[in-house]
């Protein structure tokens, strides 16, 4: 029996209703170059976005045209006929306005090719500013040109795209559509734009580092493998921008940052692609004091650019980021899940059985601090709804942050959860090229064993640091997870315009 027919991205069967109506548009393009008309011209010279209009002449009473002349451009949305008259909506990139077209005005050709223009098209108008008897600004139109014909129909008005893998695979159908996907990107533009301007702010320089690494370091992590003809020899795409941005802290920079693109060979969810954007900065003669406070400035600054408030809404409720930020240590907090207290030090055997009473399997080469950051991970993470600075990770997990002053067996080292999610990442940097080198080792022997995400010993890492790093808080940060957050989005791939999928099958 042979499969059933899908429904396409137009909302028309993927059969007969779709080439019926791309064999119909096709046909108005042939008509339209044997009457001498080009539907896909050069360039249109607009002087008003939809916005500027609107901003403009906004307040216009009701019936009232005005001498202001504009052109503007966009693509046709809606289109209604009434009699001599033409109701159209034009969609820019920065707003909706309505199209006033008469027959009297733009003479009966051109009100014949404009009746028969399709949802989709794109067109550039010009025409005098104007508000209809209703109130509903408007540009009455004098002249229309075609900049571009849609062949294939729009998706249905009203039911939209509802497949999601369709929305993600097909980004330019959602953005056409959805106006809640643009303005997830919008949040999106405005998150990294104000993160720039801040540590701009603050004296740092951006700066930019290889994609191309000969070892994957910086973060816990598998990589993905690429090889160099030329020089003959494999290379990695870089799992974090950590170790490039420190070796500029050597050279004296003394404040950097870069926001790019990371690639991690892993599995994808609703909060993991496998390349997404992270920010990473470094701040020469500070500590993790001073990257907690730089963390929280960033988030609420990017609030208030990107939302005009610092509330977000967070499972319902409605949760101020300008409020002080909760600090807890990661020991405190999973003794606070399972009611015994925890402590890296202590003896690896007690811990692998409080591991095994709370349901976590242990690999066998885990110490005990793993041990301890796979229980927090397992009991007490999916308890951080409110901004939190989890904080004191385990020596073990921490191979780059230095060891808290009070405490050998825990580092100077944040992450920061919101709504269940790790958003950042942050610490005081190990500047010891001595105690570096043996955790380097420690990490290589553990990815000799077996780890796929451990990293190996970096030389000119180490020797960088030979010639002296001085103090240094370092901070990384999530930005497709910070999107997520001030636009409500529950999946990373409503942030990201074109996310990672498995092949489409034709």
């Amino acid at each position: 029996m042979p499969p059933a027919p899908l429904e396409d991205e137009s909302g028309l069967l993927s059969g007969s209703g779709l080439v019926a109506e791309k064999a119909k548009r096709l046909a108005k393009l042939d008509d339209m170059r044997a009457g001498g008309a080009e539907p896909y011209p050069y360039r249109f010279d607009r002087t008003h976005t939809l916005a500027e209009v609107r901003a403009e002449h906004g307040s216009l009473e009701a019936g009232t045209e005005t001498d202001a002349r504009v052109a503007v451009a966009g693509r046709m949305m809606l289109k209604r006929e009434q009699g001599k008259l033409i109701f159209a909506t034009l969609r820019d990139r920065s707003d909706e306005l309505q199209l006033f077209i008469s027959k009297a005005t733009v003479g009966d050709d051109a009100f014949e090719f404009i009746a028969n223009l399709d949802l989709g098209d794109w067109v550039g108008v010009g025409g005098v500013v104007m508000a209809t008897r209703k109130g509903e600004l408007s540009v009455k139109v004098e002249t229309l040109q075609l900049l571009s014909k849609a062949v294939r129909p729009l998706p249905d008005k009203w039911k939209g795209l509802t497949d999601t893998d369709t929305r993600y695979r097909q980004r330019y159908a959602d953005l056409i559509v959805n106006e809640q996907a643009r303005r997830n990107f919008q949040v999106r533009h405005a998150v990294i734009s104000s993160f720039r301007n801040t540590l701009s702010g603050h004296g740092y320089i951006e700066v930019e580092t290889p994609v191309l690494h000969v070892e994957a370091g910086g973060a816990h992590a598998r990589p993905f493998i690429t090889h160099h003809n030329t020089l003959d020899m494999n290379l990695y795409l870089r799992i974090a921008l950590e170790l490039h941005l420190k070796r500029l802290i050597v050279g004296g920079m003394e404040r950097v940052f870069e926001i790019g693109r990371i690639f991690r060979n892993e599995g994808i969810s609703t909060r993991h692609n496998p390349e997404f954007t992270m920010m990473e900065s470094y701040q020469a003669f500070a500590d993790v004091s001073d990257i907690i406070a730089l963390t929280e400035e960033l988030i609420v600054t990017a609030a208030r650019d990107a939302l005009a408030t610092t509330v977000v809404d967070i499972d319902g409720e409605q949760v101020d980021l300008a409020e002080p930020w909760r600090q807890a240590r990661m020991i405190d907090l999973v003794a606070v899940a399972i009611g015994v207290e925890v402590h890296p030090s202590q003896p690896v055997e007690q811990l692998r059985a409080l591991a095994a009473q709370h349901g976590v399997s242990c690999a066998p080469r885990w110490g005990s601090g793993k041990i301890i950051e796979e229980l927090f991970e397992a009991t007490a993470e999916h308890m951080l709804v409110r901004p939190t600075f989890v904080t004191g990770h385990p020596v073990e997990t921490s191979p780059l942050a230095r060891t808290d002053r009070n405490d050998p067996f825990l580092t100077e080292r944040f992450e920061l959860f919101v709504n269940r999610r790790e958003l950042a990442n942050g610490y005081s940097e190990l500047n010891d090229p001595v105690e570096q080198r043996m955790r380097f080792e420690d990490e290589q022997a553990a990815k000799d064993a077996g780890d796929d995400e451990a990293t190996g010993v970096d030389e000119d890492y180490l020797r960088a640091l030979e010639y002296g790093m001085p103090p240094t808080g370092g901070l990384g940060i999530g930005m497709d997870r910070v999107a997520m957050l001030l636009a409500g989005a529950q999946s990373i791939k409503e942030i990201i315009l074109f996310p990672t999928l498995r092949p489409e099958v034709h």
